[in-house]
């Protein structure tokens, strides 16, 4: 037997596999590797203004859409909790529930208008263990660019006996022409609501009606929607519409064969996720749930700041709103004026801008890093390589000097290298 190699063995000897995983990611291991914009170490905030090492940066990536984590009033409910509570009593919710959340489920019901909901602590965790328990060993119909943790669930669901079968992104006519074969039942059909990369919403109206036709159920994850799209109305002072009560009700749409997953880790910026769903549901997923029967509970000052958030959604929450989609106006108007392609046509805070070549993704991060502006680097295999590029997140902490920043550096930066054009439809628009 020779001697293993000096520096441990090379496992991919007998295990070709690792060599092709590796190759595919190469890419994005180098940008991990050398990159200041990925795995930095964050030593200092102050505001919506990072400290990177002895650099301060304009923040884009965050997802605290409504600048909930920076808001005094929600900071300072925080040592009442703590005091009452503890930090973290760690009971799993079977064996022992704060009362705090009945009364973020109750208030939550309330927001969304649904007939119940259940707090859990994540929302991967949600997928992970409530999708194979509405699906069993039917049929799981997955939009084929659902997020990466709906998809895990559904593979988690088809190795307990589910069939899965993909249907094309933003298509209800492919999913329609799936529901209509022979499928085992029950069916489910998983999607997103606001889209991670494009911050564009499914036609839900359509998919909604063809889940009811075909006797299926529509299972959507708002992840980044919930907080910031609304019930539509006559008084809204923003497209994003009003209360923040998701996807849902954003479209007029009801809760029949519709069961709605969300997170309070983005705009609410707590740790605790959610499903909108029917009483009787809710009392199977007790114990049907692992997260429900084994996992830690989220921590009091979560479960607080969930709370304080609401009365700050509902004391001002719509004028946060409208003061989010101006600024996200601010950037779209300024890749319009560039000629700059981005897929975002809802005016969403979340614009994703593609690169003509996605060789350069390195030398871009670089460049808006270098120029003090923060974002998330989209590479190889993340998103296609027709997609590789940048996510701009803008939020309601982010100053008007910092927009103005930022618009200045997507300047600089189209004349330096080369976005994706502008297609005919976004031109004319």
């Amino acid at each position: 037997m020779s001697a293993p190699r000096r520096g441990g063995p090379r496992l991919s000897v007998d295990m070709p596999w690792i060599d092709r995983w590796l190759a595919a990611c190469r890419d994005l291991a180098e940008l991990e590797r050398s990159h200041p914009m990925t795995d930095a170490v964050i030593e200092a905030v102050d505001g919506r203004r990072i400290r990177i090492g002895d650099r301060w940066l304009a923040d884009f990536a965050s997802c605290n859409y409504l600048g909930f984590d920076l808001e005094p009033e929600i900071i300072g409910v925080v040592p009442e909790y703590l005091a009452k509570w503890g930090t973290h009593p760690s009971w799993s919710r079977l064996l022992g529930s704060p009362v705090l959340y009945e009364q973020i489920e109750e208030r939550l019901s309330e927001l969304l208008g649904c007939e119940d909901a259940l707090v859990l602590p994540t929302i991967t965790l949600i997928h992970m263990s409530v999708i194979p328990v509405l699906v069993g060993s039917g049929t799981i119909f997955l939009e084929n660019r659902a997020h990466k943790t709906i998809y895990d669930g559904c593979l988690f669901a088809h190795g307990r006996g589910a069939t899965v079968e993909r249907f094309a992104f933003e298509d209800p006519d492919d999913l329609e022409r799936l529901l209509k074969k022979a499928h085992p039942s029950p069916r489910l059909v998983c999607l997103d609501g606001i889209n991670s990369m494009t911050g564009n919403p499914p036609d839900l109206p359509a998919f909604a009606r063809i889940a009811r036709e075909h006797d299926a159920l529509l299972y959507v994850d708002d992840a980044h929607g919930f907080g910031v799209i609304g019930e539509r109305g006559p008084d809204e002072p923003s497209p994003y519409g009003l209360r923040g009560n998701s996807i849902v009700r954003h479209f007029g749409e009801s809760y029949e064969n519709v069961v709605l997953v969300g997170g309070f880790s983005k705009a609410y910026s707590s740790l605790a996720a959610f499903i909108a769903c029917p009483t009787e549901l809710k009392r199977l997923l007790k114990t049907a749930a692992p997260p429900y029967l084994y996992s830690g509970p989220s921590p009091v000052a979560s479960l607080a700041t969930v709370l304080a958030g609401f009365d700050v959604n509902d004391a001002r929450g719509d004028a946060i709103r409208a003061g989010l989609w101006r600024k996200a106006e601010q950037v779209l108007d300024c890749l319009d004026r560039l000629g700059a392609h981005t897929p975002n046509r809802s005016g969403f805070p979340l614009v994703e801008v593609p690169l003509a070549d996605h060789t350069e993704i390195a030398e871009v991060g670089r460049f808006l890093f270098d120029h003090g502006i923060y974002v998330t680097l989209a590479a190889y295999p993340l998103v296609p390589k027709s997609e590789v590029g940048f996510r701009i997140q803008v939020t309601a902490a982010n100053t008007q000097a910092e927009i103005d920043q930022l618009v200045d550096v997507l300047g600089r930066l189209a004349e330096r290298f080369e976005l994706q054009p502008a297609r005919p439809t976004e031109a004319a628009a």
